[in-house]
């Protein structure tokens, strides 16, 4: 830490890197329970943006979502 008049400020170098779990272009699938009765390419869609807040804008579907409403991305390993 540095002192900067009596305040603690972080380095910068410090700084975690945020977590980014989707990216535009991004295939997301929401989970089954948000939407009962869909198969899975009903519940899939495509990122349009990631927010600062990190939730996501999605291509062709209102609103704002968060990564809790998605299955987890699969290893393609």
């Amino acid at each position: 830490m540095i002192r900067n008049n009596g305040v603690r400020l972080r380095r910068r170098g410090n700084r975690k890197a945020p977590d980014i779990w989707a990216r535009p272009g991004m295939e997301v699938v929401f989970r089954a329970e948000l939407m009962p009765g869909r198969d899975a390419s009903e519940r899939r869609f495509r990122v349009q943006e990631l927010l600062p807040s990190g939730r996501v804008v999605l291509e062709n579907f209102a609103g704002e979502h968060a990564e809790k409403e998605f299955e987890a991305a699969r290893s393609l390993a």
